[in-house]
């Protein structure tokens, strides 16, 4: 099993609902998450490379390199109850369930946007968050001067209001699934104008979570019963892949296993 947690990385830009586009297919996300062998882990957060001297001790404790601790279960503890339906309803759009398995709604991804929104990756922690401000391109990335938290903050209340205008006083939540669908495809050409933040900042932070929480390892909180692996036939965790190096477009067998292990396991130590 590796014991190196993933590690989170800032969000980019990334390619969603383009003008005249279909709306993202769910099968189009699987494809996609298996072409690139999906993500381990949640890629929220990247440790700046420094170096340091050593002296009187050893560089480490006893048990940092275990893996991280899941988050604690319950209610949410970063989302309000009205920004939390609105997180529940745009994730289920963005990755529906269907015939090929659950949504990104069922496998826990608001859960896990959350739990990551309430740490170190809500408050930019290991970003580099100083000026200048210049307006920057595409493809330079992530420009904004908001912390993810403070952009899902203005984010949520900026969209809800602006349904409210456009849909007889309905929150995004309360709107029928199609329109919710022209809301996002809206938000992500940058057509919504809300207050304090770029809908479309906005909305690939939102998909690129989603996505995250979907594929990511259990043990941050989404991709419940690891099904999303399971859809794409990933593996997971597993420390040896020996006999299955030469044995290409074959669909590995043996289920997949997260970095605390399978729930077989588990259930035997208990």
């Amino acid at each position: 099993m590796d014991d190196d947690p993933d590690r989170p990385a800032p969000p980019h830009r990334t390619r969603g609902l383009a003008a005249g586009d279909a709306p993202l297919s769910r099968r189009g996300l699987l494809k996609a998450g298996a072409a690139l062998g999906a993500v381990a882990g949640a890629a929220l957060d990247v440790t700046p490379a420094a170096a340091r001297t050593i002296k009187g001790g050893m560089p480490w404790a006893p048990g940092e390199a275990d893996a991280p601790q899941p988050p604690a279960p319950g209610a949410y503890i970063f989302f309000s109850p009205e920004e939390a339906t609105f997180v529940e309803a745009a994730c289920a759009r963005l990755i529906p369930a269907d015939e090929l398995g659950p949504g990104a709604r069922e496998l826990g991804c608001p859960f896990f946007i959350d739990r990551q929104l309430a740490g170190a990756f809500g408050r930019a922690e290991r970003w580099y968050m100083q000026g200048p401000w210049a307006d920057g391109t595409k493809s330079q990335g992530f420009q904004s001067r908001l912390t993810p938290a403070q952009i899902y903050r203005a984010g949520i209340k900026g969209v809800d209001d602006w349904c409210r205008g456009q849909h007889g006083k309905k929150s995004f939540a309360e709107l029928a699934p199609p329109d919710q669908d022209q809301v996002l495809s809206q938000m992500e050409k940058g057509s919504i104008k809300v207050d304090g933040v770029d809908a479309g900042d906005f909305f690939h932070l939102l998909l690129q979570n989603t996505t995250e929480g979907f594929f990511a390892d259990p043990l941050y909180g989404g991709n419940k019963d690891m099904a999303a692996w399971k859809m794409i036939g990933f593996p997971g965790a597993r420390y040896d892949y020996r006999d299955w190096v030469s044995r290409h477009n074959e669909r590995y067998p043996r289920p997949p296993v997260s970095l605390r292990g399978r729930p077989a396991w588990l259930a035997q130590s208990d």
